[in-house]
């Protein structure tokens, strides 16, 4: 019995070790190009008021990669296609303006999440996350969401363009707070980046913003 349980255990171990680092090895293997997302686990996580209860901001991220399967149910989370014959999002969008893109940085590249077919497309093969804010801990933290408003989706609507951007922006963030939650995963909310840098370095146009970061990872214990 004794050995059985550690022949289990060690076995477990393994199988922690692949599923950490699965993210990685697709995503250099599929360089350039897109990576096709795993189907999020609907009925996984702890139930909602639970995540409510146990939301909270932390700063001390371990280098540990996020699997495969955890990105894709974060980027869901964030702000995916939930109702696929409506094209119907997780978070609401004021006007239904959808104009709120969500870059993803990691140690392997910069992606461009694509909600309508669960894939992250590369932009670039460099590690940015020491540029995604002046903190310390972004550049050791596997995962750095980055929210870009496309303004020229806003139409003529003037100083409410980023005043919208804002507000979806948030929806978009307390998501993934939630998901965190639910799933023992720790994230920040960030504001504090240089813009001009940082929009040089992922190559946006005029018309792009960046309103906030947020990093994701798993909490050092």
């Amino acid at each position: 019995m004794p050995e059985r349980l550690f022949s289990n255990k060690r076995l477990s171990a393994v199988i922690l070790i692949i599923s950490s680092f699965t993210f990685l090895n697709l995503a250099f293997a599929q360089e350039p190009g897109t990576i096709a997302l795993i189907s999020p686990r609907t009925n996984a996580g702890k139930p909602f008021m639970q995540a409510l209860k146990e939301r909270k901001t932390i700063r001390n991220f371990s280098s540990r990669p996020l699997s495969l399967q955890l990105l894709s149910e974060l980027l869901w989370a964030a702000n995916g296609v939930n109702r696929p014959k409506a094209k119907g999002r997780t978070a609401p969008s004021a006007n239904n303006l959808q104009e709120i893109d969500i870059y993803v940085s990691m140690q392997s590249g910069l992606y461009l999440y694509d909600p309508f077919q669960n894939s992250l497309q590369l932009i670039n093969k460099q590690d940015i996350r020491s540029v995604t804010g002046k903190q310390d801990f972004v550049a050791i933290a596997p995962v750095t969401l980055i929210y870009v408003a496309d303004l020229s989706r806003a139409g003529k609507r003037g100083a409410k363009s980023e005043f919208y951007a804002a507000c979806d922006t948030g929806f978009i963030g307390q998501n993934v707070y939630l998901y965190c939650a639910s799933e023992g995963l720790a994230t920040v909310v960030r504001g504090l980046f240089d813009e001009q840098t940082l929009s040089k370095v992922m190559n946006l146009r005029p018309e792009q913003k960046i309103i906030l970061a947020q990093t994701v990872g798993y909490p050092v214990q």
